[in-house]
């Protein structure tokens, strides 16, 4: 579904991508991990048209979306998340669903029964006339999904949507993420909650400084020197390949 090949780029004297090839297979989920500042934000930039690749290309459905604005991305399928929530403060929970439900559908009504609709997909049902400015950190990262679940994705890029929340609440979005990829919605995510990545991903890949270090399923990557030098350390790999082996008896 989602080729990118050879991707760099720079800012200046910083390397942000080298380099980096990637294919997400459709109806998979994958992620992209490593430590902050390896270059993983930069790459949902590029694939999300936010920044062109100084080199590189990026294939989705085998059509290039090099030069393409970032609207036009999403109308092809590709809708992302972002790291720092910044709701709509001024509308409430529907009304925030429905600015990603317009992009396919002209009228108010059609958006915001659409809206209704992906609440309840990711828990905000019974909040839906709650000002977006009062939700919670975790009511705020249900609903930066909501907003791109709205648009209908084919490809649905989450930058590290679990991020701030509790080990109860990473409990609770799992489980609607794995229902999103059930529904048709391949997903490629950027998390550092090593205990979602071990739970959601068929494959995953590490960069650090800009570059790819490895790739392969997540008890592999558990175990790869490089990645447990580099980013994870002898006890998260150990802790890593633990909730593996429980994933595979569950």
């Amino acid at each position: 579904m989602l080729e990118i090949r050879n991707l760099s780029k720079r800012f200046g004297g910083l390397v942000a991508t080298n380099n980096v090839s990637i294919t997400v297979d459709a109806g998979s989920i994958s992620a992209l991990i490593g430590p902050n500042g390896a270059g993983k934000t930069t790459i949902f930039a590029q694939i999300s048209g936010f920044h062109r690749p100084d080199s590189g290309d990026i294939r989705f459905e085998g059509q290039s979306l090099l030069g393409l604005l970032p609207e036009r991305i999403c109308l092809l399928g590709i809708a992302r998340t972002f790291q720092i929530v910044q709701p709509f403060a001024g509308l409430n929970v529907r009304e925030n669903i429905a600015v990603g439900a317009h992009l396919h559908r002209a009228s108010r009504r059609a958006a915001l029964e659409h809206a209704d609709a992906i609440a309840h997909r990711v828990g905000l049902g019974a909040q839906l006339d709650k000002p977006a400015a009062a939700l919670t950190v975790a009511g705020r990262k249900r609903l930066e999904l909501a907003k791109a679940l709205a648009t209908d994705p084919k490809l649905l890029l989450l930058d590290e949507v679990m991020a701030g929340l509790n080990p109860a609440e990473i409990d609770e979005i799992i489980p609607i993420i794995r229902g999103i990829r059930q529904s048709g919605v391949t997903i490629l995510l950027i998390e550092h909650v090593m205990r979602a990545v071990m739970n959601l991903s068929d494959h995953a890949w590490v960069l650090n400084n800009g570059t790819l270090i490895a790739s392969g399923t997540p008890s592999q990557i558990a175990s790869n020197p490089k990645v447990i030098e580099a980013y994870l350390g002898h006890g998260a790999a150990a802790r890593m390949q633990e909730q593996a082996g429980g994933a595979r008896h569950a």
